[in-house]
């Protein structure tokens, strides 16, 4: 383990931009691998012949990674520290990578699931070690703002990587959709799914050559190791401390960490469906479509970035944020898939390819999705005091609404249709917006 240790005095004392500059790199690492997911889904669903449930597990075994690894990382993390804890959740991700390898091959969907819930379970161990750095590598009245810088990373990533994926894995058949791999013929129809699988191969090999690479350079960087001081240094409350004796008598910290649940099943259902509906469409390029959410997701945290706190509080603005997304649903539930309007006067004179109005409603709710997870984080760690470790844990732990509530939306568009399924974001963003508005603010369950 690293013999420097960073407290929160010692980061006061010394420049904070190499361990920023880092923890950063991490998060648009997160970012990557993350919204990949995005652009997978459409795709599995084509190379194994999903149905849209099935296509569905494909972020379902990814998240449940989240919650099954959770508190095992946690003790990793104890007996090894943070630092070397990154570096073993960067080589497990390699793992994940290379089980990509003979899934592709055999076209086994089993294999391509144990190969998410691998990957998910590195990135578990990472957000586990990287989020205390977020708080503790500076002053913790800027901790929100260096969420969000973060969140620019990461869905940075999430911009791009759809678009890598397209063009290194696709190449030449970009173009394909669901619908057009079910009119061809049936040997054309096979070969094209065979070159479509082996073009995962190669890509895969070379991120679990880089990634090891990373696991080798972060554990000889100098970042520096965390002390566990937040039990002890964050305890100021000492009547709190003698009337709470478990994190389960603090109603707004559970009823944070349901909103972070809800919240990710939001953000994955609009970052991870939108390929897969748009390709029922017959939408060409689908599995780019992802970057569309991610750069609205973008807009919204540099907006707020910009004026939280200096024009609109934390409070506020995710008050702003879930009124959109019911608003954005609704559109998305009731709107004309025949219609190209909303991208056209939105990006369609910019000469970025248009969308049909129900799709861009879709990439819309990134920008709805943007502040909720900085905004909620901080809300719900509110006054917990010696328990503010274990409440972070139970709010990572929230992340598993990315694999059951896109699993819910899957069984409605498999038995209903694809559009109407979307209904399910308006008691999501119904629940953020009680939230934002009374939840936070409830101290006592009676």
């Amino acid at each position: 383990m690293s013999s420097t240790v960073m407290t929160n005095e010692h980061v006061d004392s010394q420049s904070n931009l190499g361990p920023l500059a880092i923890i950063g790199a991490l998060f648009f690492i997160f970012g990557f691998v993350t919204w990949q997911n995005g652009a997978l889904i459409p795709f599995l669903q084509i190379i194994c012949d999903l149905s849209e449930t099935e296509a569905l597990l494909v972020a379902v075994a990814f998240y449940f990674a989240f919650t099954l690894m959770a508190l095992p990382s946690a003790v990793i993390l104890e007996r090894i520290g943070y630092k070397n804890g990154m570096a073993v959740g960067l080589l497990v991700l390699v793992v994940g990578f290379l089980i990509y390898i003979p899934a592709a091959k055999t076209h086994e969907f089993t294999i391509f699931l144990l190969a998410q819930f691998v990957i998910g379970s590195g990135l578990t161990l990472l957000q586990t070690a990287a989020n205390p750095y977020v708080v503790k590598v500076g002053p913790s009245e800027s901790a929100a703002v260096r969420i969000m810088f973060m969140g620019l990373l990461n869905k940075g990533a999430g911009v791009i990587v759809p678009i890598v994926f397209t063009a290194v894995v696709l190449g030449d058949l970009a173009g394909v959709s669901a619908v057009s791999i079910e009119a061809m013929a049936a040997a054309e129809k096979a070969s094209t799914i065979t070159t479509l699988a082996d073009g995962l191969i190669y890509p895969y090999l070379g991120m679990a050559v880089v990634f090891i690479v990373l696991a080798g350079l972060l554990k000889m960087s100098s970042l520096p190791e965390l002390t566990n001081v937040n039990e002890e240094a964050t305890l100021d409350d000492a009547s709190n401390e003698q009337k709470k004796t478990s994190i389960t008598q603090f109603p707004s910290l559970i009823l944070g960490a349901l909103t972070i649940f809800v919240y990710v099943g939001a953000e994955v259902i609009a970052g991870d469906t939108i390929g897969l509906f748009a390709s029922k469409l017959g939408v060409e390029n689908a599995t780019s479509l992802t970057s569309y959410t991610m750069a609205f997701m973008l807009i919204g945290y540099t907006l707020g970035i910009l004026l939280i706190p200096r024009f609109i509080s934390q409070e506020k603005a995710l008050i702003v944020s879930a009124i959109s997304g019911i608003i954005f649903s609704l559109f998305i539930v009731l709107g004309d898939s025949s219609s190209y309007m909303v991208s056209e006067v939105l990006w369609g004179w910019a000469g970025i390819p248009t969308l049909p109005n129900v799709v861009a409603f879709i990439a819309l709710l990134g920008f709805s999705n943007a502040i909720v997870w900085p905004a909620v984080w901080p809300l719900a760690l509110e006054g917990l005091g010696k328990f503010t470790s274990k409440g972070s844990a139970l709010l990572i732990m929230g992340i598993s609404g990315g694999a059951l509530l896109p699993l819910v939306y899957g069984l409605l568009a498999d038995g209903i249709d694809g559009q109407s399924a979307y209904w399910i974001m308006l008691p999501i963003y119904a629940f953020i917006l009680f939230y934002a508005v009374k939840g936070h603010k409830i101290k006592n369950w009676n």
